[in-house]
């Protein structure tokens, strides 16, 4: 069947269509109304402090020089004192001359040079050293021959009278040290109140400690405000100093 004219109309547009050349791809857009993408650009610096490579880090060990010696100009004179007798405070302060240096069984050794021998006690006062015997029965010469110094009670006990030197001073000590003999015992309540009518603090100890604290606090305080009273550390009841 021949083709008919309308068929060959159609025909002749198709062709003018199909060699007509395709536009370019970057002509056409696509739009979305639902979504869209977006692509962050990366930006390339072109700073020339980033563009340079950093250097190697030099991991050598370097050498280090050797310490020099200090100086001796500047390096103290003198090194500080660690002796305990560089740091007394007392280390300049003359000694009292009633201080006790030996104590001996029948008797004392002063540092003035008095020696007290004989059996005797020391009193040391106002910096005076007397003898000193105040065991009971010191006027009967009976009882004289017990020397005893202990009640029935068993407590240290004197006469009154054994502290009549210290009512004879003025100003008065403040403290005074009791140094009982070889051993400390309490004192009878007599013998306590006879002190304390003179307004004078009582310290009981024996003899060597008593020798020791009296040293001390005559040096610190002074000896018109310390005083001493000794037994002989050779003391035996019923026997005396030997």
């Amino acid at each position: 069947m021949p083709p008919t004219p309308h068929s060959l109309r159609i025909a002749a547009s198709l062709r003018r269509i199909t060699s007509r050349p395709l536009p370019p791809l970057s002509s056409f857009s696509f739009r979305s109304s639902s979504f869209s993408l977006s692509f962050p650009r990366r930006q390339v610096s072109s700073s020339p402090a980033l563009l340079r490579s950093k250097p190697a880090q030099d991991t050598t060990p370097k050498h280090q020089p050797p310490p020099r010696p200090s100086d001796p100009a500047s390096a103290p004179a003198q090194a500080p004192p660690t002796d305990l007798s560089q740091l007394d405070v007392l280390g300049n302060t003359p000694i009292p001359a009633t201080s006790v240096d030996i104590c001996h069984s029948d008797g004392f050794s002063l540092n003035s040079g008095i020696h007290i021998t004989g059996g005797s006690g020391a009193m040391l006062v106002g910096g005076e050293a007397f003898e000193w015997r105040p065991w009971r029965g010191s006027g009967n010469k009976q009882k004289q021959e017990q020397m005893s110094l202990i009640n029935e009670k068993g407590q240290w006990e004197v006469e009154e009278s054994s502290w009549g030197v210290l009512g004879l001073v003025w100003p008065r000590p403040d403290l005074l040290i009791l140094g009982l003999g070889p051993e400390i015992r309490p004192i009878s309540p007599a013998t306590r109140q006879a002190i304390s009518k003179l307004g004078i603090r009582v310290e009981i100890l024996d003899t060597r400690n008593a020798a020791s604290q009296y040293n001390l606090l005559a040096t610190e305080r002074g000896v018109e405000n310390v005083a001493a009273a000794l037994v002989p550390i050779g003391w035996k009841e019923g026997v005396g100093a030997v």
